[in-house]
């Protein structure tokens, strides 16, 4: 019997999203097992940044699953393509660094800056996505959003990959190009001081697309792989692809973890082979793992699937947003009053006893609970109306019922 080919909605890599998000929340948090954990273990848990990659090589696999056979360069499809692209991405982003230089506004917190002269002028290379050329600037606002940048470039670029990968035969070919023009960037620019703009190598490699161009490379090699061959993929097959990619992800994160860490930096990801194993043997991990999750039935597979964790996915873009930043420092601060109030509590009553709060590994978890919660409500209330609205609306182009670009979708890249 013939095999249905897959569909535009796959659950379990919907549910891959929310794992992403959760490996990157370890990452800026390792410092809260520290205490009851051997040191090496913290080293392994800050590298968990491997989710930022998770998310580069599913974006990858998700345009070109969706586009690769349909895409146009033309105007209106073009259009088209930048009104999904902006239903999905730009208004919870938008708002979110907004209210992050309110929050500077009142708290004058010098993260949100990095003491840029113009926090106006900062705000609105933050919302363009400008601040992520510049190494000095790249963390400033919503310090994850820096990501953003190297996924908004990788938007643009996509169909001209696709058209050359068609026309030319010519796809490896294109990562090198990317890659070495980046190289010549840090070689015209590394003199000049202007906030780091393509500053050194390893900003190049670690937050720039022209450095980490391979990640949604080897998606999009993924997605033309699914493609030719999804008339053979039941999702039932008996190899070990899942687990063994699973697996392979984990061991790049301890090869990182075992690196010495540059001077003044936080991880062995920015030692020399560290950005190699991040940027071309995780990827390709990963790309193995989703092969896994697309062709095999694992238990693993199951887990992502399953409703509740597809709902944790489907809002694990605004989780990754506030995971880090103002709303955490929110949390941060009552959760610290608390445990000053209960401790005045306790001495009147001549009490000696622990408070909820007084343990680091604990408010993390607690914040890490909040988080998800306030995540899945903006989802519900803001983000999935926002992005309904913005591709039934005229905006770029207008609206057309019969275009199936317009339709809802569960897997939005």
């Amino acid at each position: 019997m013939a095999q249905k080919p897959l569909q535009n909605y796959i659950p379990a890599l919907t549910g891959v999203r929310a794992l992403a998000a959760y490996l990157v929340f370890i990452s800026h948090y390792a410092y809260a097992f520290d205490e009851n954990f051997p040191h090496a273990v913290q080293r392994f848990l800050n590298e968990f940044h491997i989710g930022v990659t998770i998310f580069f090589v599913l974006s990858g696999f998700l345009i070109a699953f969706r586009y690769f056979d349909n895409f146009k360069l033309t105007g209106n499809w073009f259009r088209q393509y930048l009104k999904n692209r902006v239903a999905r991405i730009y208004p919870m982003y938008f708002l979110l660094t907004a209210g992050a230089f309110i929050a500077y506004y009142f708290t004058h917190d010098q993260k949100v800056t990095n003491g840029f002269g113009s926090p106006t002028g900062l705000f609105l290379m933050n919302v363009t996505f400008v601040r992520g050329f510049f190494d000095q600037l790249k963390f400033t606002g919503i310090a994850q959003g820096w990501s953003l940048t190297v996924e908004e470039c990788f938007y643009f670029s996509a169909p001209f990959i696709f058209y050359f990968a068609k026309k030319y035969n010519k796809f490896w070919l294109q990562w090198a190009v990317i890659t070495l023009f980046g190289v010549l960037l840090v070689l015209l620019f590394r003199n000049v001081n202007w906030y780091g703009f393509f500053g050194n190598f390893t900003f190049m490699f670690l937050y720039t697309f022209l450095g980490r161009c391979f990640e949604f490379f080897a998606g999009i090699k993924l997605g033309m792989i699914v493609k030719k061959r999804q008339a053979q993929i039941d999702g039932q097959a008996k190899t070990w692809y899942t687990y063994l990619g699973f697996l392979m992800i984990f061991i790049c994160a301890g090869i990182m973890s075992v690196l010495s860490i540059p001077k003044g930096e936080v991880a062995g990801l920015h030692h020399p082979m560290g950005i190699f194993t991040n940027n071309y043997l995780l990827a390709a991990s990963i790309a193995l793992f989703f092969y896994g999750l697309l062709t095999e039935g694992t238990i693993l597979k199951k887990i992502l699937s399953n409703n509740f964790v597809q709902l944790l996915g489907k809002s694990s873009y605004i989780f990754y947003l506030i995971h880090l930043g103002y709303m955490y420092n929110f949390l941060l601060h009552y959760f610290n009053k608390w445990n000053d109030d209960i401790f005045e509590l306790y001495d009147k009553w001549g009490k000696d006893w622990n408070s909820p709060f007084q343990y680091d590994n604990l408010n993390v978890l607690y914040a890490f609970i909040i988080l998800n919660g306030v995540a899945i409500l903006l989802f519900k209330l803001v983000e999935e109306p926002l992005n309904h609205y913005i591709r039934q609306s005229d905006f770029l182009i207008k609206n057309s019922r019969r275009n199936p670009e317009n339709k809802s979708e569960a897997i939005k890249a």
